[in-house]
């Protein structure tokens, strides 16, 4: 057979494998949404924006039925995929969703309704199966070819039948999906920025979709790196510079402008680090890390003051330079170990968990606490012998004096 005969043939194989494979896992391969589903056929569908799911609907205007059917896929064997909406917002809390996963005891696949209310964001209490109140009529779910079992990349659809409030035509949809299944109750859902921002606003009339925009990798990555390097390494070097090089004599006050040029440094790349923060935030509406940006805003607000606080420094003479000092070393030490914290939570909100990058960071925070741990020994050994020496001189003033006395009588 000639090169150009089997360029044909295999031309042709592969448009009768696009023509022959399942509607639905054409449309999971291609990521693009379809109107044909193994269920039934819609009037029309979308490709939400993330996790590569979609969605495909027929409304009724008459009795305001919205029949959809979602499209998702699992990331784990042990996993679930849940769909649904929510009548308030396009958020998590609030959602009545539809669940899809293996049944622990038949290895069938369910799809069994929840509230996701603000316990189970909170973690306060697991997630239990009731009955949704809204007016659902019908609902099943089922996997797509070849898929026959719940497994790594398996991709599922939620069909579900709900009566609408009359001329509401704006629905907000929240879907997502988990690593495991604990009985009958799904577990946390990963927390990458894509995850968080799986919820989205559509108008079923006109398929317009009002998605929550996800803030660049670039600007997490220099957000990411801005902090870690200000916060969780600068800072600390800077007051460890301030409490070891101090007591130094033959160091005069050049401990004073190296712990005043690192800090500034530190705190100036960290405003920046801060200020990229906001922008990611503002331009991500709905992705929140409340635990991670309330450490940033306490961090920010200690290193402000600290920097403030230079300003109204008083003189070494007055009486209240003690107090300024006390506010000083307890604002600063404060802002130090917030900074440190919010940088492994940074990780964790990255997916950076496991990562190099958390190792590198791991080892140069654990060299400086090595090195402020040797020098804080040596520090005390250098404090107990000066005051044993002094103690020792004391003793000799007073037998010289007690000597003196006596010579006088």
């Amino acid at each position: 057979m000639s090169s150009q005969a089997r360029g044909m043939l295999l031309v042709a194989l592969a448009v009768a494998a696009v023509v022959l494979l399942p509607d639905g896992a054409g449309a999971v391969a291609a990521g693009r949404c379809t109107t044909s589903t193994p269920l039934k056929t819609y009037d029309k569908c979308i490709a939400l924006p993330t996790q590569g799911a979609t969605l495909a609907w027929t409304y009724d205007a008459r009795n305001a039925t919205l029949d959809a059917a979602f499209t998702g896929s699992f990331i784990s064997p042990s996993g679930w995929v849940a769909w649904g909406v929510n009548a308030d917002a396009p958020a998590m809390t609030g959602a009545r969703v539809l669940a899809a996963f293996s049944d622990p005891s038949t290895g069938a696949l369910l799809a069994l309704p929840f509230v996701l209310s603000p316990d189970v964001k909170l973690q306060a209490s697991p997630l239990v199966s009731r009955p949704l109140d809204i007016p659902l009529l019908s609902s099943q779910a089922s996997l797509l070819a070849p898929a026959r079992t719940v497994r790594d990349g398996a991709a599922v659809t939620i069909a579900a039948t709900v009566r609408l409030s009359p001329n509401r035509t704006r629905v907000h949809f929240v879907w997502n999906r988990g690593l495991y299944v604990q009985g009958y109750s799904p577990t946390i859902h990963p927390t990458d920025a894509s995850d968080l921002a799986s919820h989205a606003t559509v108008d079923i009339l006109t398929t317009a979709t009002e998605a929550s925009p996800i803030a660049s990798a670039t600007l997490q990555w220099l957000h990411g790196s801005l902090n870690a390097l200000s916060w969780g390494l600068l800072l600390p070097v800077g007051a460890a510079v301030a409490r070891y090089l101090r007591p130094c004599a033959s160091t005069g006050p050049a401990w004073f402008y190296a712990h005043a040029a690192i800090q500034a440094t530190g705190y100036t790349m960290g405003a920046a680090g801060f200020a990229l923060g906001l922008v990611m935030g503002s331009a991500s509406p709905g992705v929140t890390y409340k635990l991670h940006r309330g450490l940033g805003i306490a961090a920010a607000t200690a290193g402000s003051l600290q920097t403030l606080a230079m300003f109204f420094r008083p003189k070494t003479t007055n009486r209240y330079r003690k107090y300024w000092k006390s506010y000083h070393h307890l604002v600063g030490y404060g802002c130090v170990v917030v900074g440190v914290v919010n940088v492994f939570q940074g990780f964790e909100v990255m997916g950076l968990g496991a990562s190099y990058w958390k190792l590198g960071y791991c080892l140069a925070l654990a060299t400086l606490i090595g090195a402020c741990v040797a020098l804080e020994v040596n520090a005390w050994v250098v404090f107990c012998r000066r005051q044993q020496e002094e103690k020792l001189m004391r003793r000799e003033v007073e037998d010289v004096v007690v000597k003196d006395r006596a010579a006088a009588f």
